[in-house]
């Protein structure tokens, strides 16, 4: 069973910056990719970020040039790093993993990130 505990969501007025956490309870190793997905009141849950195994990254176009995700392996952290932060960034944000063996995917409880104008 994987766990993850996000962290870091809050109030920030436009333009400000906000750094998201996600512990994850097993091995980098044992992941195939890990992301940040978020969902606005009324609307679908959609990717936002997305790192793999290899290290490649993928972005939503609406966060591009100002979202950025990283991983510390040691810590077994992701972080999902968010700057010019606008009103429409506001959401619940949920970490999400994968596991190479069976494809199964996990998610976190999810943050709340309120972006004021």
């Amino acid at each position: 069973q994987v766990q993850l505990m996000e962290s870091g969501g809050g109030l920030v007025r436009a333009g400000g910056s906000r750094r998201l956490s996600c512990a994850v309870s097993v091995s980098f190793f044992r992941l195939n990719t890990m992301g940040w997905y978020r969902q606005a009141p009324g609307k679908q849950r959609e990717a936002v970020a997305v790192i793999t195994d290899g290290g490649s990254t993928n972005y939503a176009d609406s966060v591009k040039g100002r979202f950025n995700i990283s991983r510390d392996s040691g810590a077994n952290t992701v972080y999902l790093q968010m700057n010019s932060l606008k009103p429409e960034d506001t959401a619940v944000y949920f970490c999400n993993v994968r596991v190479a063996l069976g494809q199964k995917d996990y998610w976190g409880q999810g943050t709340q990130v309120t972006v004021s104008p």
